[in-house]
């Protein structure tokens, strides 16, 4: 899939967001890129980047959520990543022990 401008803001965004909460993009760009792609879709036809994984069908502007999601924190905290795989947890940093002697 090649990557529209909005796309690549859209990406940016979501890393941002990322970064404010303590995640991390998922390493897989390809899923990134679709659902970077699926967000551009929906904030274009209805204003506002609605999740693409928990919109209903047809897209209901008043109960479907706006990523990132309020259950997000919540998601990650349970399952390491949020529903979409957008975000994941930032891997924990291996623990360094002193040097033994």
């Amino acid at each position: 899939m090649e990557l529209t401008d909005k796309d690549t803001v859209n990406i940016e965004r979501a890393r941002e967001v990322g970064v404010q909460r303590g995640y991390v993009l998922n390493s897989d760009t390809k899923r990134v890129r679709k659902i970077a792609n699926l967000l551009v879709q929906n904030e274009e036809q209805f204003g506002k980047y609605y999740c693409p994984c928990k919109q209903s069908h047809p897209l209901d502007p008043a109960k479907d959520p706006v990523c990132p999601c309020e259950g997000l924190d919540e998601e990650v905290a349970r399952d390491g990543h949020c529903h979409c795989w957008l975000f994941f947890r930032k891997p924990a940093e291996k623990e360094k022990k002193p040097c033994e002697n």
